[in-house]
């Protein structure tokens, strides 16, 4: 045999060894018991189902799961009795752990009431596909409100309220629909978490002009400040000056004339005098 063949055939045998022994390693493993490490848990409610804000929880909604007690959720339940008839303060998604900072107290009732804080409201205007972001207003998201005022002469667009949080998206019906799985339509009232001087500005702008919303990043909390834009100036046009206020002057009231008391005059008196010149002898009159 030929240097060739020998090296063809110890290549072989290698090969041939190496894979025998492969699959005799792979067969000691599959044999091997598999160890299971005791972990201790615990169980805690979580919602069966995506579910939105103000949905008053029934025990079809919630279900008890295992979890790990090391890493327990801070404020969570472990009994489905300890959450049934209480009201949701935000939405929860499918296998989300339920805790008490999201559940309204149980003589709260449910619905949106007990989401709002005290010292705020909760108001909804009226949107469509356009003032609603194309539907990207979703509940948690902020807001601002720019209102464009029509006039004869001019138009004028300005930020009346800005950084607002928006509540809900839709009405209870088109939540409910979204809940039972069912394509919720386009939104028609976004309800927003305003201050009570804020809902006055909101107010004024739904009736005297027509409202967007502006989405923002939820971490921008700076307050936006503008001036506003006006139809001259979107079109580069120099604005005109406002004209001079045109102050009234009033007139003095003529005092009235008083008449001169007339000056008494003293009567002239007569005097007669007596002249003589050479012989002859005459009476003057003098006054």
């Amino acid at each position: 045999m030929d240097r060739r063949k020998r090296h063809i055939v110890v290549l072989f045998v290698a090969v041939l060894t190496a894979a025998l022994a492969s699959f005799g390693v792979y067969l000691t493993i599959k044999r091997m018991p598999v160890r299971e490490v005791e972990v201790a848990r615990r169980y805690v409610v979580v919602a069966a189902r995506t579910l939105p804000t103000g949905v008053r929880l029934k025990a079809t909604d919630v279900r008890v799961v295992p979890w790990p007690a090391r890493s327990m959720v801070p404020g969570s339940f472990s009994t489905v009795d300890a959450v049934v008839n209480r009201g949701l303060l935000a939405g929860v998604v499918e296998n989300e752990p339920l805790v008490d900072g999201k559940l309204a107290r149980a003589e709260a009732g449910a619905g949106l009431p007990p989401a709002i804080p005290p010292g705020m409201r909760a108001m909804s205007v009226k949107v469509n596909d356009v003032i609603g972001v194309a539907g990207f207003i979703d509940p948690g998201t902020r807001v601002d409100v720019v209102v464009t005022i029509r006039k004869r002469d001019d138009t004028t667009s300005r930020t009346v309220v800005s950084n607002l949080q928006v509540l809900t998206s839709g009405t209870r019906y088109d939540q409910q629909k979204a809940t039972d799985g069912k394509a919720p339509s386009a939104a028609a009232v976004v309800t927003l978490l305003v201050t009570p001087e804020d809902a006055e500005r909101v107010a004024l702008a739904q009736a005297e002009g027509t409202i967007m919303l502006v989405l923002r990043n939820p971490l921008d909390s700076e307050p936006t400040v503008t001036a506003g834009v006006r139809t001259a100036a979107l079109l580069g046009q120099a604005a005109e000056p406002p004209a001079p206020a045109v102050k009234a002057v009033t007139k003095p009231k003529a005092q009235p004339v008083q008449a001169a008391e007339p000056v008494p005059v003293a009567p002239s008196r007569i005097y007669t005098v007596e002249a003589i010149r050479a012989a002859k002898r005459t009476e003057e009159v003098v006054h």
